[in-house]
């Protein structure tokens, strides 16, 4: 299979809705799906194009629906997202690639794996999330006050939410620097370390000036189907799962990949010490290279 490295195009998902897509890396390499935090874009914080050469990996973002240039889904679920990877993957010529979720991208690279089996390699979550009403979880333990607001709101009061995010999408806006200015005080010192990065904190600026700049939809519609049932089954997924977290993830805890672990066949926890949530920036040249790793990409169990 060969791909055209194209820089942006357009794609048209089943219902007609728009899906703004963007590819880089090694245009004959093994396909990885990068699915974006919460907000977050397709120009989300990636490998630079000489790194993805190194891989041999050729990267596929896309904004989810309501951020950057994605029409907007009101109502879409979780699941929603495997209907929209595999309009991208056909679009391109795609037949069968690998997925990783960084943070709110976790649960939707998870809804691919348990809903496109025969196309899914293998799947990767960084400091991901586990579902609302998850049993035997303390869903909120050692998560971060705003967290807790936000998702609170999304459970009792969904235009309050809506009327918050608004507010903090048109600061950013004016100055995209004003979502990290408002973590900055939650930041454990090693995401503090990471975020200081110069090319790092310009690309999550980068990234959160593209994914808010028609407004706040997509992140309104994230927080909500993250809270919502997610409307697939964990136990449905075949492929190897590699669930990475850093020990000190004060956003979304630790003890949501141990409780996805505990869940899905096939799956591996790596907990690092030292580390947090931004930490899964660092981790994901290393992730790529073992999604792609041609003796570990195998077909899956059907």
């Amino acid at each position: 299979m060969t791909l055209q490295n194209a820089a942006e195009r357009i794609v048209v998902a089943g219902d007609g809705r728009r899906l703004a897509v963007e590819t880089s890396g090694a245009p004959d390499g093994p396909v990885v799906f990068l699915l974006h935090g919460t907000p977050g874009s397709r120009s989300g914080p990636r490998p630079r194009p000489v790194v993805l050469y190194r891989l041999g990996v050729h990267l596929v973002c896309y904004d989810r629906p309501g951020y950057g240039d994605s029409d907007r889904q009101e109502g879409r679920r979780v699941a929603d997202a495997a209907a929209d990877v595999a309009a991208i993957a056909d679009a391109l010529g795609i037949d069968r690639f690998a997925v990783v979720g960084r943070s709110g991208g976790g649960p939707h690279a998870l809804a691919c794996a348990a809903l496109l089996p025969e196309r899914v390699t293998r799947a990767a979550v960084l400091v991901g999330l586990a579902p609302a009403g998850a049993p035997d979880l303390d869903w909120y333990s050692g998560m971060t006050d705003g967290n807790v607001d936000d998702f609170g709101l999304a459970d009792e009061d969904a235009a309050e939410l809506k009327l918050s995010l608004t507010e903090r999408a048109r600061n950013a806006q004016r100055d995209p620097m004003t979502l990290l200015e408002v973590l900055r005080p939650q930041l454990s010192e090693s995401d503090i370390r990471v975020v200081d990065d110069v090319t790092i904190r310009r690309l999550l600026t980068d990234m959160y000036a593209e994914a808010l700049r028609h407004g706040p939809d997509g992140w309104i519609d994230d927080v909500l189907a993250l809270r919502r049932a997610w409307d697939f089954d964990l136990g449905a997924i075949r492929a190897p799962v590699r669930l990475w977290h850093g020990e000190q993830d004060r956003f979304s805890p630790v003890a949501h990949s141990r409780w996805l672990a505990d869940r899905i066949a096939n799956a591996e926890v790596q907990v690092q010490p030292g580390a947090a949530h931004f930490g899964a920036v660092e981790i994901l040249p290393q992730t790529l290279a073992w999604l792609t790793t041609p003796e570990l990409a195998t077909t899956p169990q059907l």
